[in-house]
């Protein structure tokens, strides 16, 4: 896990994580910056209430905070802190917990993946040739996993400060979003 990343083991502040509505709140904030509660309504198509109420309660286990603001509107932001969990070390409420969590995330991804293909052929052409997913099977080590995973996050990291500073984004560029993940088959069992 990088040194800016919190791991959570609260079963509640992980819990928080367990809404679908919650999920497209922080992606929206990461891709708006701030947004008020009536911004989100527009763009997720909920109401504002049922935003304002998400948004405060991710503000309540520190996933969102009030940004500065000058008028009555009360936008919010994202913190500087990434997160992150790990079923780990959890008890039984916290793997239940981050089981919640996972599922919400993994559907949230699915639903925007779905979406983005659906809508691809709307996209410009040469966005159309460099989107897509890759899968495929390899024979890893727990070492070589570890390694390739490090890796794909240090090639993500090279990019990653242009989502918080709007001035390293170079002309063209646009919200790609990125999913990766690395599992065991369920037919195949530990070898000798």
């Amino acid at each position: 896990m990088p040194p800016h990343q919190e791991n959570i083991s609260d079963p509640k502040k992980l819990r928080a994580l367990s809404h679908p509505l919650r999920w497209k709140l922080i992606d929206l904030l990461q891709i708006e910056g701030t947004a008020t509660a009536t911004r989100c309504a527009e763009l997720t198509g909920e109401s504002v209430a049922s935003c304002s109420y998400h948004l405060n309660m991710l503000a309540k286990y520190g996933f969102v905070e009030p940004a500065p603001s000058e008028g009555r509107e009360k936008p919010w932001r994202l913190p500087a802190q990434e997160f992150g969990w790990s079923k780990m070390d959890l008890d039984d409420e916290g793997r239940l917990a981050a089981e919640a969590a996972s599922d919400a995330l993994i559907d949230h991804e699915m639903a925007e993946y779905r979406a983005a293909i659906r809508r691809k052929d709307r996209e410009p052409e040469q966005w159309q040739r460099v989107t897509g997913s890759m899968s495929g099977l390899v024979y890893l080590t727990p070492e070589e996993a570890t390694r390739l995973k490090n890796e794909f996050g240090a090639l993500l990291d090279r990019y990653h400060n242009r989502v918080a500073d709007s001035a390293l984004r170079p002309e063209g560029a646009r919200p790609v979003r990125t999913f990766a993940s690395f599992w065991l088959t369920s037919n195949d069992s530990p070898r000798s």
